[in-house]
């Protein structure tokens, strides 16, 4: 696995056929789809559904680590963006053991990876509706061809849930394609003496008969790749940042000897907020949690609290990778790709996160990671802005090449101009979806510099240009 792999997560093509997930929505939408299967996404055509935009999840799981079973009850709340009889939803393993919509009760069939719903009567084009699921069974971990592995990523004391890029579909169903974001209310139930971590803040624990039920509510807009569950035995640590943002760090105590760099996260944070406008979520936090999987050796931006696995030989965890995992609440998780082919607007985003925390804190220079990247071969291996294949998507020129891009730019335009794009770039398009032509174009339009070359070379074009 490359070196950038172990900074954060990006998983490759899926070994499963027939994989759709997700549904279009956000601004602006994804590629329209002939039907409600599949978005036509450049690198996943068949994630994603047509036909409606989901405006909130409320799950309610209960997970017994002992035998792995999970049973949960999903509440999708979505509009129709045409008359729907049927519509499909993703769903991966699992059995199904009813669904509404709207109260009533409605047919479902299943084809791999697909849930395809047919309510009793038709949603009309423009109808707010609630379709509700229930399910249960073991969940499923997904290989990917990069070898990594993703889904619900059982532990020794619980799981992990882990979603990039379609692995969410393992444990809920849902509209699995970054361009449908919405809010989640989760709870989670299980045995009593565990903990269960999710996204956005806690809003309320109750014990009783022997069961513990954790609920979390995510009220800004979250892509389906960016939920997480975490169940365990974990040291749960609290604090404020200097402008009152709470965090919550839950760590498996087994691991609490190697993680005293979270205390970093609130001057963290408090200097990416100087840099690219204020934090855009209502919380923040990290989880640490013993994995041993040998194929879960990457850290993922989980949405207001990365996840950062470990093993009996230590964690993802280190300096620059939390710079670059807080760095994804911004570009990634705020601005989040319209398709899977724009990555490298997170991941070039938040390595050039990195290349800037070294240069203000004593480190290298910007200059010189520059300088580091273009010697490296692999950089060059596709333009960051095609990868060509899902295969590619964790590949180094999605992250080092674009942040290469970036530095480019900032010498073009100068210092002044470029952190006024950085800043602007994530607080004008808080909450929405972006895709590489809309920034291309943006940077122009702010700056008044002809970037046309520069973009033309470095962020479409094959081969090493001059320097």
């Amino acid at each position: 696995m490359p070196h950038r792999l172990l900074r954060t997560a990006l998983c490759g093509l899926l070994l499963v056929t027939g994989c759709a997930a997700g549904g279009p929505s956000g601004s602006p939408s994804p590629p329209a789809a002939d039907s409600t299967s599949g978005v036509g996404d450049p690198l996943f055509p068949l994630a994603g559904n047509g036909g409606y935009d989901v405006t909130h999840y409320g799950l309610d799981l209960a997970y017994d680590p002992a035998t792995g079973l999970l049973r949960g009850t999903a509440r999708i709340t979505a509009r129709a963006a045409r008359a729907l009889p049927a519509f499909d939803l993703d769903l991966s393993g699992l059995t199904v053991g009813g669904v509404t919509v709207d109260g009533a009760a409605a047919d479902s069939s299943r084809a791999g990876t697909e849930l395809t719903v047919r309510p009793a009567a038709a949603v009309a084009a423009g109808a707010r509706f609630v379709t509700v699921v229930e399910y249960s069974g073991v969940p499923g971990v997904i290989k990917d061809a990069d070898g990594s592995h993703e889904g619900w990523i059982r532990t020794d004391d619980g799981a992990v849930a882990l979603g990039e890029p379609l692995g969410s579909m393992t444990w809920f169903p849902g509209n699995n394609h970054p361009s449908d974001k919405a809010a989640y209310d989760i709870a989670v139930t299980v045995p009593e003496g565990l903990t269960a971590v999710s996204n956005g803040e806690p809003a309320g624990t109750a014990t009783a008969g022997g069961r513990s039920t954790f609920r979390w509510h995510s009220a800004e807009p979250m892509a389906s790749y960016l939920a997480t569950v975490a169940i365990g035995e974990f040291r749960v640590t609290r604090a404020t940042t200097a402008s009152g943002l709470p965090v919550y760090v839950a760590v498996d105590p087994r691991e609490a000897a190697d993680t005293g760099v979270l205390r970093e996260i609130p001057r963290i944070l408090e200097w990416e907020s100087g840099l690219f406008g204020p934090y855009p979520f209502s919380s923040a936090g990290a989880i640490v949690d013993r994995v041993d999987d040998d194929a879960v050796d990457y850290a993922l931006e989980t949405q207001t609290k990365p996840v950062f696995p470990a093993d009996a030989r230590g964690t993802t965890l280190d300096g620059p990778t939390l710079v670059h995992e807080m760095a994804h609440q911004w570009f990634g998780n705020s601005v989040t790709p319209r398709t899977w082919q724009d990555m490298w607007l997170n991941e070039g985003f938040a390595t050039y996160a990195e290349w800037l925390w070294d240069e203000q804190h004593g480190g290298d220079s910007a200059q010189r990671h520059f300088d580091a990247a273009y010697q490296d071969d692999a950089q060059w291996a596709f333009p960051p802005a095609d990868p060509g294949r899902p295969e590619h998507l964790s590949d180094e020129p999605v992250y080092g090449r674009g942040a290469m891009v970036l530095h480019k730019v900032r010498q073009a335009v100068g210092d002044l101009r470029f952190f006024a794009l950085l800043r602007g770039w994530a607080v004008e398009h808080r909450g929405g979806n972006v895709d590489s032509a809309r920034f291309t174009a943006w940077c122009e339009q702010r700056t008044g510099v002809d970037l046309k070359d520069l973009f033309a070379r470095w962020l479409y074009g094959d081969g090493r240009p001059p320097a």
